[in-house]
């Protein structure tokens, strides 16, 4: 990946680009494995980001590959190891590069934020500052981008922010996180390129619908309190288990036919009587008498043992959806007439 290219994308951004480059099945892998919060901001990168180059994409995937090789062959033989061995794979220059990368992020540093910001347009921010903060702000940046940057300035900026730079000393923690605060703030709108559509609210929908029920149902949780719209534009994409109460008669009796009993009686645990009630209408008398009674002398079942019972039983609907047997109604648009 080209410094230009990877300097577009913050890490954040660039964890939400490989969940997209790698496909709805895969990146439901992966998200299985993050803590809850990570997850969630994650999830909530994966929707901001609807647009991607395809070359970008690549750079990500390759990024991501050259940087579990390095930490492949760290973890064999060490760092040494790992030069010789990138060396013969990628050539010199790339293997001293990933080497020189795997070593910033083993430490987060101040300013680690600014070092994936593209350096003209960090300038536009930054140039008005006072030449102290400046002369701080480059103090903690890579030599080559702080070079890029400081050529960038007045010919006056640039000598006053290089003598700084050449006297500063030790500077408290409290200024730097001060100064670090507010440039990222002045940053958070930067980064808006003009890129072909890929990730965004539908790769969402498709992610969800591949990780398990309690994963899924967070990451609603979690979009209802950040963004009730957006949360309800995923919701009509997508089918949940309460959903079910939306299904027509004939669709609903389609699904039941395909239902594990057991797995419908764990799942109907703890769902809203008028779920049940449009269950038990569209089972046979005797089917819907026994099933009343298996959920009435059930004892206490883990609520994971419930999510996961409901997520089959909405990988059916949605496999009979695909299938175009059953109807799965969206909202007004979705109407059936």
């Amino acid at each position: 990946m080209t410094t230009a290219s990877r300097q577009r994308l913050t890490g954040k951004q660039k964890a939400a680009a490989l969940l997209i480059a790698l496909g709805p099945e895969l990146s439901a892998q992966v998200l299985k494995h993050l803590k809850e919060d990570d997850m969630e901001r994650l999830t909530l990168e994966v929707v901001s980001m609807e647009k991607m180059s395809e070359e970008l994409k690549d750079e990500v995937l390759e990024e991501c590959y050259t940087t579990a090789l390095a930490r492949n062959f760290i973890t064999s033989g060490g760092v040494e190891y790992a030069r010789d061995m990138l060396t013969q794979a990628v050539g010199r220059q790339k293997a001293e590069e990933i080497i020189a990368r795997m070593a910033t992020i083993r430490r987060p540093h101040p300013f680690d934020f600014i070092k994936e910001t593209d350096p003209a347009q960090l300038v536009s921010f930054i140039q008005n500052e006072h030449p102290q903060t400046i002369a701080l702000i480059l103090s903690h940046l890579p030599a080559n981008q702080a070079a890029s940057i400081l050529s960038s300035l007045s010919a006056e900026q640039q000598a006053d922010v290089a003598i700084r730079i050449a006297v500063m000393d030790r500077t408290p923690p409290e200024v730097v996180a001060s100064v670090e605060d507010v440039l990222k703030k002045k940053l958070s709108t930067v980064l808006s390129q003009d890129y072909t559509s890929v990730g965004g609210t539908e790769f969402l929908v498709k992610v969800l619908s591949n990780v398990d029920r309690g994963t899924e149902k967070g990451i609603l949780e979690t979009l209802e309190e950040v963004s009730p719209e957006l949360a309800e534009e995923v919701r009509k994409l997508m089918f949940v288990f309460e959903d079910i109460i939306s299904l027509d008669d004939r669709s609903l009796q389609r699904v039941l036919r395909e239902v594990d009993s057991k797995d419908l009686s764990v799942a109907l645990k703890g769902s809203s009587e008028q779920l049940k009630n449009h269950i038990f209408k569209n089972l046979s008398s005797r089917a819907a008498e026994m099933l009343r009674d298996e959920i009435a002398v059930s004892g206490p079942v883990k609520l994971r043992t419930v999510e996961e019972a409901q997520q089959r039983i909405v990988n059916i609907i949605r496999r009979l959806e695909d299938a175009e047997e059953i109807v799965v109604s969206r909202g007004e648009e979705d109407v059936v007439v």
